[in-house]
């Protein structure tokens, strides 16, 4: 892996995270009965936790891995907007909440029974035209101060406009990471890398019969959307790095799965902060594929630390 300065270099790097924000609330409970009123299980809540979700999460795992991040979203003049920029003053992100009147901020609370997920709630509404267009503004002179660009892509609205976000950054020579949702990716185009996952990848792409034929389809959405990479995120198989010297696949150690919510948002962290201190690709998708592996053995949307990647690595390279 890369050489000793590396813990210096990430801590001087800034890292601006862009996109839709969301607190995860999880009630934690015990399973003893069926409800009377209807064939569905009561679960006696003992405890709750919340921790900031979506392109939050990116950002407090990039402070988690070292680095400063900068998280710019916009939330809803509520209760749990205020929640979350207490748990993200906790988790030492710095950030520029925006605030839209006529919306809620989007919270998915999920009640956990004997290690189960029972139910998810999720209240969620787009950001009005008008305040996206200010938070534009505030993008532009953030970019100044920027080594690197995530745009967090969850569907819920906050990035409307990212064709101009990524040609902003890409006009100041910043790379852009975006972690992508939805089926056209025209709107990526010119971005340095997006990290799909192989569902995702075949929503946009159409679906494939052999690893080969995946291949010739990812190196085609590289190509035709000016991407320098393309990384996909293929679970327990691992990842793959399609550049235009070739392709590299990085599998995936044998590991316990706990919880694959928030891996993704773990990976274009570690790929954004591995990227900014200059680290090869294939270096930097090694790492961020321990650090996914990490991610997996804690329940929900967690932090992983840069102590926890070098110890997986190490206990994987041993195996």
């Amino acid at each position: 892996m890369p050489s000793a300065n590396l813990r210096d270099r990430i801590a001087s790097l800034n890292v601006l995270v862009v996109g839709d924000v969301m607190l995860d609330e999880y009630w934690f409970g015990d399973v003893r009965r069926i409800s009377p009123e209807a064939p569905v299980p009561i679960v006696h809540v003992s405890r709750c936790e919340e921790r900031p979700g979506g392109a939050a999460n990116v950002a407090r795992n990039v402070v988690s891995l070292g680095a400063r991040a900068t998280l710019l979203a916009v939330v809803g003049a509520d209760a749990t907007a205020d929640r979350l920029r207490r748990a993200l003053d906790e988790s030492g992100v710095r950030h520029h909440l925006s605030v839209d009147s006529i919306i809620r901020t989007t919270l998915k609370l999920r009640v956990i029974g004997q290690h189960q997920q029972m139910l998810r709630v999720d209240f969620e509404e787009p950001p009005s035209s008008d305040v996206l267009l200010a938070k534009q503004a505030e993008y532009t002179e953030l970019l100044a101060g920027t080594d690197v660009v995530v745009l967090s892509d969850y569907g819920k609205g906050a990035l409307a406009h990212v064709a101009d976000l990524i040609a902003l950054a890409r006009k100041l020579g910043k790379p852009v990471l975006v972690d992508p949702k939805g089926r056209d990716y025209r709107r990526y185009a010119g971005a340095t890398t997006v990290t799909p996952n192989l569902s995702e990848l075949a929503d946009t792409v159409g679906i494939w019969s052999t690893p080969e034929e995946l291949d010739t389809k990812a190196e085609q959405l590289r190509a035709k959307l000016g991407l320098e990479v393309l990384v996909v995120t293929m679970s327990e198989q691992g990842m793959k790095l399609y550049a235009p010297d070739g392709i590299f696949h990085q599998q995936t150690r044998a590991q316990e799965v706990f919880d694959v919510s928030g891996a993704g948002d773990t990976v274009i962290a570690a790929l954004a902060v591995m990227r900014g201190t200059g680290v090869a690709w294939e270096s930097a998708v090694t790492f961020a594929n321990a650090a996914g592996g990490v991610a997996v053995g804690k329940l929900g949307t967690s932090v992983v630390e840069f102590d926890e990647v070098e110890r997986f690595l190490q206990q994987t390279s041993a195996t």
